[in-house]
């Protein structure tokens, strides 16, 4: 399989912990022939996090440095907050992004990773209010190209039991995929749930299966890695899983252009 990754974060994020030439070097290493930069474009009260012109800078010398070894390309996962639309799209314009990537981080500017969306919410409200911010996302932004882990909001409600039942939410979520999808766009599956013992990929196994009955093509597939050593982490268990749920390709993107990439055909498995 070829090996690439189209989520990984550096110390261009504020919580990345590896350089940019730290994470090329493992890639090489463990035989990585695309990856993709996708450090945060987040706002925060004192502008946006991300000093495009220096990361781009960066990881153009970086592409000429390693170009023998390794394919890399300029991606960007925007944290989308509806009010800073014009902004955001302004960033995009002015520089040369092979991909982007959009994920819902904050609802009504108050971040999902820490306690205080939660206060006062049962879990159906919380997500419910999650997904309603992401649909609404879809329908106002189409400068994307893959929406990032789906349901990123189990990893911080705290709840003994936090899966999203997909029939539990499911008028908001198929409007959700149907919107990206009628958008020409497409979603990650991405590993990291694992490595915050969710004991899944977001999204889980009853989403993308619906993704794809919803006419769902394209995929990409990454680790979210914050450190080198995560580089294309749990990414057999992740090609298992489309090759089970029916997916042929992968994708990764070039100037903003999806190229497909055959998964390697198995037999099929059974997943739970």
């Amino acid at each position: 399989m070829i090996l690439l990754d189209n989520h990984v974060h550096t110390t261009f994020s504020s919580d990345g912990k590896d350089t940019m030439e730290s994470v090329i070097k493992r890639g090489i290493n463990i035989g990585v022939k695309h990856l993709t930069f996708t450090d945060h474009l987040e706002y925060n009260p004192d502008g946006f996090s991300l000093n495009c012109e220096e990361y781009i800078k960066t990881i153009m010398k970086f592409k000429e440095k390693y170009k023998k070894s390794i394919d890399i390309l300029a991606g960007v996962e925007v944290g989308y907050q509806s009010h800073l639309k014009e902004e955001i799209e302004n960033i995009l314009a002015s520089n040369p992004f092979d991909f982007v990537l959009c994920s819902t981080h904050s609802v009504d500017e108050i971040s999902v990773s820490g306690p205080k969306y939660f206060k006062g919410l049962s879990k159906k409200e919380a997500y419910t209010k999650y997904f309603e911010t992401m649909l609404k996302t879809v329908k106002e932004f189409k400068n994307f190209d893959s929406y990032g882990h789906l349901d990123y909001i189990i990893r911080y409600g705290g709840y003994e039991e936090s899966k999203v039942i997909y029939k539990d939410y499911k008028d908001v979520l198929d409007s959700i995929l149907e919107t990206i999808i009628a958008s020409g766009n497409g979603i990650e599956i991405n590993t990291s749930g694992y490595r915050y013992g969710m004991n899944a990929m977001h999204p889980n196994l009853e989403i993308l299966k619906r993704y794809k009955e919803l006419g769902g093509e394209i995929i990409t597939v990454g680790s979210d890695s914050h450190r080198a050593i995560d580089l294309c982490a749990d990414f057999e268990e992740a090609f298992q899983m489309l090759n089970h749920v029916g997916f042929d390709y992968i994708c990764k993107f070039k100037d903003r252009k999806p190229e497909f990439i055959p998964l390697e055909k198995k037999r099929r498995i059974s997943i739970a």
